[in-house]
């Protein structure tokens, strides 16, 4: 896009810390179109409106000039995410047999011991360190692990993950003056080889079942059944969006409550406070900050804007989240806020998949942390932020803990 664009203006790294007054601007414009015939979307019942509109397609082979982003990611055919129903209904239902309710109502609950497990090893970590990487440390190795162990892979092989998804993440945060298509096709190859892996330790589960969300896919056929090649796609789906999303839910998380001392203090005095704090973080900072990739199927009217059909349509959460025609006082950060309607996790058929489990691990992970830690004090404020204007948050937020903090190490 020309450099003069909103878009630009919004996804320009120099203001990633604080995209917020573009936001406003965005939401003063409406449908804002854009010089590559792109249009932007950044207010909160609109936004919400065009999520539930079943004339707007997730799947990008429906633009009009064909998605090079799309063309870069070849190696999996396209987990649900990217598809419309009923194909997308078809696989997320089968899906969600194996992760939530009603079928498996305990499979996220049932995890909250091991999450508190993973989270306090990783706590236990920083006695006696002097600088604390609150994302390579902690947000960063949580996820990632969490779940390994829902999907069922031997703990042994976990450091494979790991390594697929920092190809992965570098795929989605370039760096200005690298060939611009070596990280994506990196990626690809890293999503290619995770799902052989998965869909070759799902064919063992099939011999061999447990109690885990790989076994699930190969056994139940109560109502259809994934196919090996869809297992592959979803599992590699369930790993990286489940990731990403939750390391930028913590680390903005730790940034906002240290921003706050005097809520980080309530939180840490009442403890019952965190689900809804953590809801008011997903509205306050959240983790995706635009949906980048729907299109109408046919000519829409968005704010007295005609959008014209398959038109890249780019929804942004994130202002929404902020526009003061739904939230009082949107830029106050207030974990107590009620009504918080947040559009933190989407909205519609598309609706977070993983939301009960980005929610589980983030309150553990803050409480635990904040409890751990008395006064932990910010290196640097702003800090260093991906370079994904999509996934936003910070690539690094390093922490000089107090002396009882170092000491202690409970």
């Amino acid at each position: 896009m020309a450099a003069d664009t909103l878009f630009h203006r919004i996804t320009d790294y120099a203001h990633r810390a604080d995209p917020y007054p573009f936001y406003a601007e965005l939401r003063e414009a409406g449908a804002a179109r854009q010089e590559d015939g792109s249009y932007l979307v950044g207010t909160y019942h609109e936004i919400e409106a065009l999520l539930h509109d079943p004339r707007i397609s997730s799947d990008r082979r429906n633009r009009t000039v064909p998605d090079e982003t799309a063309a870069a990611e070849q190696g999996l055919p396209p987990a649900f995410i990217g598809l419309d129903d009923p194909e997308h209904h078809r696989l997320r239902r089968l899906t969600m047999r194996s992760f939530g309710p009603p079928h498996t109502p305990d499979r996220i609950a049932g995890m909250h011991d091991e999450i508190t497990r993973i989270v306090k090893d990783l706590l236990a970590g920083f006695v006696d360190k002097e600088r604390i990487d609150v994302v390579d440390d902690f947000a960063y190795p949580l996820p990632v692990t969490v779940i390994c162990r829902l999907l069922g892979v031997p703990i042994e092989d976990e450091p494979r993950f790991r390594a697929w998804s920092d190809a992965i993440v570098a795929g989605i945060d370039p760096t200005p003056g690298e060939d611009p298509t070596e990280r994506p096709r990196a990626a690809a190859e890293a999503r290619k080889e995770m799902g052989l892996y998965l869909g070759e330790l799902a064919e063992k589960r099939r011999a061999h079942p447990s109690d885990d969300m790989l076994s699930a896919f190969v056994s139940d056929s109560a109502d259809g059944q994934l196919t090996p090649l869809e297992i592959m796609t979803t599992s590699v789906l369930l790993l990286i969006a489940g990731h990403e999303t939750t390391v930028n839910l913590i680390t903005n998380g730790v940034l906002t409550l240290l921003r706050h001392p005097d809520e980080l203090a309530r939180l840490r005095s009442e403890p019952a406070l965190m689900p809804r704090a953590v809801e008011e973080l997903l509205r306050y900072e959240p983790p995706v900050q635009m949906l980048p990739q729907r299109t109408p199927l046919a000519d829409i009217e968005v704010a007295g804007v005609t959008v014209p059909k398959g038109a890249p349509l780019i929804l942004m959460l994130a202002s929404g989240n902020r526009d003061p025609r739904r939230f009082c006082d949107p830029d106050r950060f207030d974990p107590t806020r009620e009504d918080n309607q947040h559009l933190g996790f989407g909205s519609g058929i598309h609706n977070c998949f993983g939301a009960p489990l980005a929610r589980l691990e983030a309150q553990i992970a803050l409480h635990e942390l904040i409890q751990h830690l008395d006064t932990p004090r910010l290196v640097e404020d702003p800090p260093p932020y991906r370079r994904s204007p999509v996934l936003r948050g910070p690539r690094h937020l390093l922490l000089a803990p107090g002396r009882d903090d170092a000491q202690r190490g409970r």
